[in-house]
């Protein structure tokens, strides 16, 4: 599992994960994912479109995630995700606390507005 950093317009920081969000891809982003999140004030786009697998302990790194980002202000929304990791963040119910969108670029257009 890796995650790069970008600055979009707008005070939005994108995050794009790639790999396995399994426990030892959690595990092996979460020290550096909690770093990067916790200093970025304002809102998050974490692209999930290289994201192939999404375990229970991802869903808790973006539950924990989103509720920190919201306690600054921010908030912290999802972009892309692949068929089988959208109906998993869908069962678990994870799109009635964290907004998924379908792409990058609509995902960005709804922090702005």
């Amino acid at each position: 599992m890796q995650f790069e950093s970008t600055t979009l317009p707008g005070d939005v920081t994108q995050l794009t994960l790639t790999g396995r969000l399994d426990v030892m891809g959690t595990q092996a982003i979460e020290q550096p994912f909690s770093f990067a999140t916790t200093l970025r004030p304002g809102n998050i786009l974490l692209d999930l479109s290289g994201v192939t697998f999404l375990s229970s302990i991802g869903i808790r790194l973006l539950i924990t995630s989103a509720r920190a980002q919201a306690n600054r202000g921010g908030k912290l929304v999802l972009a892309a995700p692949q068929p089988m990791v959208r109906k998993v963040l869908e069962m678990a119910g994870i799109d009635q606390l964290i907004s998924i969108y379908d792409d990058v670029a609509t995902a960005h257009a709804g922090l702005a507005g």
